[in-house]
């Protein structure tokens, strides 16, 4: 089975191509180890309650099985979110309309 991201992903044997939210965990999951963030002991107890369907649909979308690496990758995929959208849309109005773009 593929540890890639350090959780166990349950899987057929005939390795069917990630779907786009596990690559995006996996992403995320590297950003945050890459900034330091996964490392050191776990040392932090962080709990809730979850409505059972929400857990029960993550986890089948994810192919985690463990509450707490669910709760990783959800953190690391919040620390590791793209930006760029909200971004794009504060440079609305920032071009002047007198731009000549060539078109």
């Amino acid at each position: 089975m593929p540890q890639a991201t350090g959780f166990q992903v349950s899987r057929s044997s005939k390795q069917p191509k990630p779907s786009a939210s596990t690559r995006r965990i996996d992403d995320a999951l590297a950003i945050a180890r890459q900034q330091g963030l996964l490392s050191g002991g776990r040392t932090l107890t962080v709990r809730g309650r979850m409505p059972s369907l929400l857990v029960e649909q993550a986890k089948k979308k994810t192919g985690i099985q463990s509450d707490s690496m669910l709760i990783e990758a959800a953190l690391a995929n919040i620390v590791a979110a793209d930006e760029y959208a909200d971004w794009l849309l504060a440079q609305r109005g920032t071009v002047s309309k007198s731009l000549d773009l060539e078109f």
